[in-house]
This record gives C-alpha cells, sequence and structure tokens, in this order.
C-alpha cells in the first residue's frame, strides 16, 4: 500500500503538478490540492470503520518500538537511504530548469520518469520474496548506487537525465521495499510503532536532504549532489554485507 501510494503520487501528482504550475499558476497546485484533501475527508466521514479500535493488543509506542533488537541499524540505513533520494530529487527540477533553460513541464518529465520506473518495478518485488531480503540486498543497493553515479554523470543531458530517472525509480522501488520489509519484520507485534518510526526518520530526511544539499548545489551542481547520494548508499551496501555474515558462517 506504501508502495503503490508513492508511485501515484510521483506519476501523477508531481507531474501533474508540474503542468498546472507551468500552463496556469503554482497556486493552481495548492487549490487542487485542497480540493483533493476535502474529497478525501468526505470519503472517510462517510467510511464505516473510520476510527475504530482495532481488537485488543499489548500496548506499543515509538519508545517501546526503540527497543527492538536491530531497530537502530534499520533506521540509520532508512536515514542515509532517504537522505540521498531526497537530498538529489530536491534540486533535481531546478537543475533541470535553472542549468539545462528548460520549463518546469520538461522538468516535470523527468520526474514522471522517475515514476514510471517506481511503477514498472512492482512485478520485480516477486524476486525479493523468492531469493530473501538478504540475497537481493547487495544487488539492489549497488545497482541504486551505480544509478547514482552515472545520474553524477549525465547531468548536462536532460535526455540521458530523463532515462536514468526511470532506472532511479526502478531501483528505489526495491530498495524502499527492502527497507519497509525489513523494519515490519523486526517485531511483528509493534509494527505500527515501528512503521511510525520509519515515517518520522522520512520526514526529517525529506528537510535535511534539501537543506544539507543546498551550499553543495550551489557550489558544485547537481553532480556532486548526485555523487554524495551514491556515497550514502555506501552505507546499505555495507550493512547489507554484515547481515549476511551469520547465514555464510551457519552456512559452513
Amino acid at each position: 500500500i506504501v508502495l503503490t501510494g508513492w508511485t501515484l503520487s510521483m506519476v501523477a501528482g508531481v507531474s501533474l503538478s508540474a503542468l498546472l504550475t507551468d500552463f496556469l499558476h503554482w497556486r493552481a497546485v495548492f487549490v487542487s490540492l485542497a480540493a483533493v484533501a476535502m474529497v478525501v475527508a468526505i470519503l472517510l466521514s462517510r467510511t464505516r470503520d473510520w476510527g475504530q479500535r482495532a481488537p485488543a493488543a499489548a500496548e506499543t509506542s515509538p519508545l517501546t518500538a526503540l527497543r527492538v533488537p536491530g531497530i537502530t541499524g534499520a533506521l540509520i540505513v532508512c536515514a542515509a537511504y532517504m537522505t540521498a533520494f531526497y537530498g538529489l530529487y530536491s534540486y533535481l527540477g531546478v537543475h533541470v530548469q535553472d542549468r539545462l533553460g528548460h520549463s518546469t513541464a520538461m522538468a516535470g518529465l523527468a520526474t514522471l520518469a522517475y515514476g514510471v520506473g517506481f511503477g514498472i518495478a512492482v512485478p520485480l518485488d516477486r524476486l525479493i520474496d523468492r531469493y530473501g531480503a538478504r540475497r537481493m540486498a547487495m544487488p539492489v543497493f549497488a545497482g541504486l548506487l551505480l544509478t547514482y553515479a552515472a545520474l553524477a554523470a549525465t547531468t548536462s543531458s536532460l535526455t540521458g537525465l530523463v532515462t536514468l530517472c526511470l532506472i532511479w525509480g526502478l531501483a528505489n522501488h526495491l530498495g524502499l521495499n527492502l527497507i519497509i520489509g525489513r523494519l515490519a519484520a523486526l517485531d511483528p507485534g509493534q509494527r505500527g510503532a515501528i512503521m511510525g518510526l520509519y515515517s518520522a526518520v522520512t520526514y526529517v530526511c525529506v528537510f535535511m536532504g534539501a537543506v544539507a544539499y543546498r551550499p553543495i548545489y550551489d557550489q558544485a551542481g547537481l553532480t556532486a549532489c548526485a555523487a554524495l547520494s551514491a556515497l550514502l548508499i555506501l552505507l546499505a551496501i555495507g550493512d547489507a554485507i554484515l547481515s549476511r555474515r551469520p547465514q555464510t558462517e551457519g552456512a559452513g
């Protein structure tokens, strides 16, 4: 559900927002969001099960979730992953407009390519189920690192950026699936609290990524931003290597 929602927002929301901004006005985006929010509120108010308590379960909270074994390392990897994404993504459209001289609609084309890539990766999720998260983590994160490196080398070409954004969306979908799946499996009884921590870390990284990458973008452009994102993914790769070690030793 989380991945599908992200796909819809990337393909439809961001791309349509770029078009509305270009052909009408940026305020039209917020008017549209207000209208959608009103529709959602009306639909939820008519949903009978909305707001009802779930069956009794052990009391959980972010504090109890922080004591789950393995949660700290998983959240650190999540933070590095999300900072790498949002730091670069925040300045992708700015780069297309300011550095390459294209319109907002053309900047939305890169976003659309990312969203399409994110969406077409859905059938590949079965590979994670078939081979397991531990075996798939290394190739997925390595592929994402190579994608960031390729983006760093292709920032002067809109065609190259759009093409790589498609691949970026595909790789990011698989990586996000691994991160969410790992967190959810740590303690099924505290899954809600754990996913709350995931959301908190993610939205802190939305802010931190944009702030931290701003001076880098101003001084060295999108190329340096993509290179930094590649370096951050090294943390996820290192974690994937360490997570496979006990399994390898046990097999021996």
